[in-house]
């Protein structure tokens, strides 16, 4: 894919095994000394869910040309995205004209049917609308909750923060469609490029993040200017507020959201905000808080071998902005002095929560992990094996969002197995990493044909041999 099949897979380093023969070796040694674990059927209630969704997706074809159902083809175009190989589905051909005796693993992993061509599936899903598959994050959310795993997702005594922001994911000068945004260079250049709002749950100190619904910055209907991050967010509160209002989130962000219309779209669906505020875009603020003194909190904080000093501020009740209607919010800063006195980190934020000594460590914290969506999401999506950038196929219509929303949807299935299902957390660990992991899930599905994801994963895990070509 995604040129579908023509990008060989990505060379396997793995330190456990050299070859499927070595690796089943070891699982052998390895399975007595692993407990075992039931299967509750976590990720195949998924991979089913995933399965529904497609097969109620939008079908333009009329007449008797469907050889190949909206649910192989929904399917095919997430397999390479949720087994993070570029040529997973041609090696699936291959083990259906091999050992599979006309099966494959996405048959028996994702219960496909058959494997439509690589063209096939960029064309029927190029009329496809992104949003027909966005319930896939709320079954991904419930399946944690089901799980008992919705605890481990909170923060600040009981609140869930959701990190809202902008990504870019493709750019060119030759290729675009109806969906693309613009900008000109001074030489005369159009870029055609595509940027989405992703929205996750974070939380301070933990390395996951739980991705929910996107909203995608493209042409809106009644609208001259072009779309923009602050009105797509908007756009996503009023579609999704009420939906998320259970999580009882708090909402984060930098400061482009940090301004009255965003801050009143999050009151309005009975949320919380904790947004960056740099004091240039805010002058009316910043000029109540100079040469006042405000309330603060100083402690020292060991890290390592060195020492630094981290001091909070803190005020209520300032305008957001200037102006009778203007928005009152509270205000808190962070500042981390160095044992020479050298600030290292400074940052503040506003909030509509109270705001105290007793709370303003936590409340700093938390607006902090509002960079966990740039590091744990995107920077994992771009550079640890979803290649979000890459140009997986753009299309006339909206082929190019449809196939990152199912990048998306893989990566939010990951981190809720990761979350909640003990046999895939189980292979992680023995893998040592999620990178090794995939490797070894690479290689295995590209020679042996699993009957299950339980088979799979507890090979994965070395708690059963794999399975033998016949």
């Amino acid at each position: 894919m995604i040129a579908l099949g023509q990008e060989k897979c990505p060379k396997v380093s793995n330190s456990h095994f050299s070859d499927c023969a070595d690796f089943a070796k070891k699982s052998l040694v390895f399975w007595v000394e692993f407990r075992f674990y039931d299967s509750v059927g976590f990720l195949n209630d998924l991979i089913e869910c995933v399965g529904r969704t497609c097969a109620g997706l939008a079908d333009k074809r009329r007449g008797m040309n469907s050889q190949f159902s909206m649910r192989d083809i929904g399917l095919a175009g997430f397999s390479p995205f949720f087994m993070q190989c570029p040529s997973f589905l041609s090696h699936q051909r291959q083990i259906c004209e091999g050992i599979g005796h006309g099966r494959s693993n996405c048959q028996t992993l994702l219960g496909m049917e058959r494997i439509p061509s690589d063209n096939h599936i960029r064309t029927m899903l190029d009329d496809v609308e992104p949003s027909s598959l966005y319930q896939l994050f709320d079954d991904a959310l419930a399946a944690v909750e089901t799980a008992g795993a919705l605890p481990s997702l909170t923060s600040l005594d009981g609140y869930t923060l959701i990190a809202l922001d902008g990504t870019q994911y493709f750019c060119s000068n030759k290729l675009s469609c109806r969906n693309c945004s613009t900008r000109k260079h001074a030489s005369g250049q159009i870029d055609y490029f595509h940027t989405v709002v992703a929205a996750s749950v974070v939380k301070p100190g933990k390395n996951w993040v739980l991705p929910l619904r996107p909203e995608f910055i493209e042409p809106q209907q009644g609208y001259d200017k072009q779309d923009c991050e602050s009105r797509a967010a908007r756009r996503w509160l009023a579609l999704n507020g009420l939906r998320y209002s259970k999580l009882n989130p708090v909402y984060l962000g930098d400061d482009i959201y940090s301004k009255q219309p965003v801050c009143e779209e999050i009151l309005a669906v009975g949320a919380h905000f904790l947004f960056v505020c740099k004091p240039d875009s805010h002058k009316t603020m910043n000029e109540y808080l100079i040469g006042v003194e405000v309330p603060s909190l100083s402690r020292k904080v060991k890290r390592g071998k060195k020492f630094f000093t981290y001091t909070w501020r803190w005020m209520l009740g300032l305008p957001i902005r200037d102006g009778k209607d203007a928005l009152e919010v509270n205000w808190l800063e962070i500042t981390i002095h160095d044992s020479n006195r050298k600030i290292t980190y400074r940052n503040s934020f506003i909030t509509d929560l109270p705001v105290d000594a007793d709370n303003v460590e936590h409340l700093a914290a938390a607006g902090r992990a509002r960079w966990k969506i740039e590091n744990e999401t995107f920077n994992t999506l771009k550079t640890k094996g979803y290649n979000l950038e890459h140009n997986f196929g753009h299309g006339k219509n909206n082929l190019s969002a449809v196939l990152a929303t199912l990048n998306l949807i893989a990566f939010a299935i990951h981190l809720a197995a990761q979350l909640a299902d003990k046999t895939w957390k189980a292979a992680i660990e023995v893998a040592g990493s999620r990178v090794r992991f995939f490797n070894n899930l690479r290689a295995l599905t590209a020679y042996l044909l699993f009957p299950s994801w339980d088979s799979l994963l507890k090979t994965l895990a070395f708690q059963v041999a794999p399975p033998l070509p016949s």
